[in-house]
């Protein structure tokens, strides 16, 4: 990552091209699925064990969701691009990616 959801033009690593990533809406909606069967259940036991004000119940669940948001999204996203890279999609072919240093396993 080169900001918080912004991807390098390369790998730092392996110099892998990055800048024709298709990642698109998908972590955002990988981000939405996983915080809300996360927190869904929480803040139903949360609701039926102690009975508390619902605006406490917005409050905590609220930040809960959004500093799991924050957390997820980024990593999502890489992991949405990696999977691209791992499959050839969107740009990434085999004439694009880097030379394997020996002793590495082929990734078909």
């Amino acid at each position: 990552m080169d900001g918080y959801l912004k991807i390098r033009k390369s790998c730092s690593n392996c110099n892998a091209q990055l800048h024709h990533h298709r990642a698109d809406d998908g972590p955002a909606y990988l981000t939405i699925l996983i915080v809300g069967h996360i927190t869904m259940p929480l803040l139903h036991y949360a609701f039926v064990k102690w009975r508390p004000d619902p605006y406490i119940l917005l409050a905590i669940f609220g930040v809960g969701c959004i500093v799991l948001s924050l957390y997820l999204l980024p990593r999502l996203k890489g992991v949405v691009v990696a999977f691209q890279w791992a499959r050839y999609m969107h740009g990434f072919s085999d004439a694009q990616q880097p030379v394997r240093k020996q002793g590495s396993h082929d990734r078909r």
